[in-house]
């Protein structure tokens, strides 16, 4: 029961850190933020590793030469749900058997 609730709470907060660090990623291009501001870059830089394997897919819609509506980014916040989802899943499906051997 401990390394259940440990495992999904580890699920829990690293889909929540990836979903917040992509929803930050898209609302900084949303609105158009100054990519050689620091923190600006530093989160570009660090989503671009999560971005990978959805580029291309969806091309990105620029407004006035400085604000970037990344579909790309929303479709990849989707898919990252979907897996914690299934990951949230598959460790009820792994425990289960466990739990039932213990009563």
């Amino acid at each position: 029961m401990f390394i259940k609730d440990f495992v999904l709470r580890l699920v829990n907060l690293l889909f929540s850190l990836i979903g917040g660090f992509l929803a930050l990623r898209f609302i900084l291009k949303l609105f158009g933020a100054n990519a050689e501001n620091g923190f600006v870059s530093w989160i570009y830089e660090m989503t671009d590793v999560l971005l990978e394997p959805f580029r291309g897919i969806f091309e990105a819609r620029v407004f006035e030469n400085t604000y970037v509506f990344e579909f790309s980014t929303l479709f990849a916040l989707l898919i990252y749900g979907l897996f914690a989802l299934l990951a949230v899943y598959i460790v009820g499906l792994i425990s289960a058997p466990a739990e039932k051997k213990k009563k």
